[in-house]
C-alpha cells in the first residue's frame, strides 16, 4: 500500500512541479527534453532490463518510435495544460483518458462491453465535457487554451495508453519499452527544446537542467511504485488501478484548490466528482 501511495503523490509531483516551472524561471521544453536522461539512467540502474526482447526480428520497432515522438510532446501538452487550466483539470483530463483505451479495447482488442462499461464511459465523457466547459466571464478570461490543452492531454495519454498494449501485445517487459522509449525519446525532446530556443524561447540553462533531471526523478519514481504496488498486490490488479486513479485525481484536486488557490465552479467540480464516478465503474467492469 506504501508503493501505491507515493505512486500516487509522485504523479500529482509532476504536475506541481510543471505549475511551479514559470514561477522558478525554468523552461519546460528543456526541462522534458533532461527528465529523460534521468529516467532513461534509472531505469537502466533500477530495473536493469535485458534488451533482447527489441532485438528480435518481430518487435514492435514502429509503435516504440510512435512512442517516442508522443511523449515529449504529451509531456509539452501536459505542461502548457497546468499552466493554462490548472492542477486539477489535467489531472482529471490524464486519468480520463482511460476512457479511449477502453474503447480501443473494444475496437481493436474484440473486448466486449458490459452495462457498467458502458456507463462508466458515458460518464466519463460527461465528466470531461463538465471539467473543460469554460462559461461566460471565466471563458473570456481564460481564452481557449483552458479547455483545448486537457483535451490535448486525454487524447494523446489515450493514445499512449493504447500503443503502450500494443508493445505489451508484442511480448516487450515492461522495463525494456521503457528504457527503449526513454532513449529514443531524448533526442526528440532536445529536437523540441531546440525549436523552442530558436523560436524566442529561453537559452539552455543549468537551472533548467536541473530542473529536468528532477522531474526525470518525480517520473522514475512515479512509474516504478506503481509496478511495485502491482507486483506487490498481484491479487488484485483492479484495487492498484482504482486506487491511483481515484487517487490522483483527489490529491491533484487538493493540491490545486488548497496550493495554488485554483477556482472550480460548480459545473467544475460536479465534473470531478463525475470522474470519480465514472472511473470507479469502468474499474470494477
Amino acid at each position: 500500500m506504501l508503493s501505491l501511495c507515493l505512486a500516487i503523490l509522485c504523479s500529482v509531483l509532476v504536475s506541481v512541479w510543471l505549475k511551479l516551472a514559470r514561477r522558478l524561471a525554468l523552461d519546460v521544453p528543456q526541462m522534458v527534453a533532461w527528465n529523460y536522461l534521468a529516467a532513461g539512467a534509472l531505469v537502466a540502474l533500477v530495473l536493469h532490463p535485458s534488451l533482447e526482447p527489441l532485438r528480435r526480428a518481430d518487435a514492435p520497432r514502429y509503435t516504440l518510435l510512435a512512442l517516442a515522438m508522443l511523449l515529449p510532446a504529451i509531456f509539452l501538452a501536459l505542461g502548457a495544460s497546468v499552466r493554462h487550466a490548472g492542477i486539477v483539470r489535467s489531472e482529471v483530463a490524464q486519468r480520463l483518458s482511460l476512457l479511449l483505451s477502453l474503447l480501443a479495447a473494444f475496437v481493436l482488442f474484440g473486448q466486449a462491453p458490459t452495462a457498467r462499461m458502458l456507463a462508466g464511459l458515458a460518464l466519463g465523457l460527461v465528466a470531461l465535457l463538465a471539467m473543460v466547459w469554460r462559461g461566460g466571464r471565466q471563458a473570456r478570461g481564460e481564452g481557449v487554451a483552458a479547455w483545448l490543452w486537457p483535451l490535448v492531454v486525454f487524447a494523446g495519454f489515450g493514445a499512449i495508453d493504447i500503443l503502450l498494449k500494443r508493445v505489451a501485445a508484442a511480448g516487450v517487459p515492461i522495463a525494456a519499452s521503457l528504457q527503449a522509449m526513454f532513449a529514443l525519446s531524448l533526442p526528440v525532446a532536445l529536437g523540441f527544446a531546440l525549436i523552442a530556443r530558436q523560436r524566442g524561447g529561453a537559452r539552455f540553462t543549468a537551472r533548467s537542467l536541473a530542473g529536468g533531471l528532477l522531474l526525470g526523478v518525480i517520473n522514475f519514481a512515479n512509474i516504478y511504485f506503481y509496478l511495485r504496488a502491482h507486483v506487490v498486490l498481484a491479487q488484485n490488479p483492479a484495487f492498484v488501478f482504482a486506487t491511483m486513479n481515484l487517487g490522483v485525481v483527489a490529491l491533484g484536486t487538493l493540491v490545486g484548490v488548497i496550493a495554488f488557490r485554483e477556482r472550480l465552479g460548480r459545473l467544475n467540480a460536479l465534473g470531478v466528482l463525475f470522474a470519480a464516478t465514472a472511473i470507479a465503474l469502468l474499474t470494477l467492469s
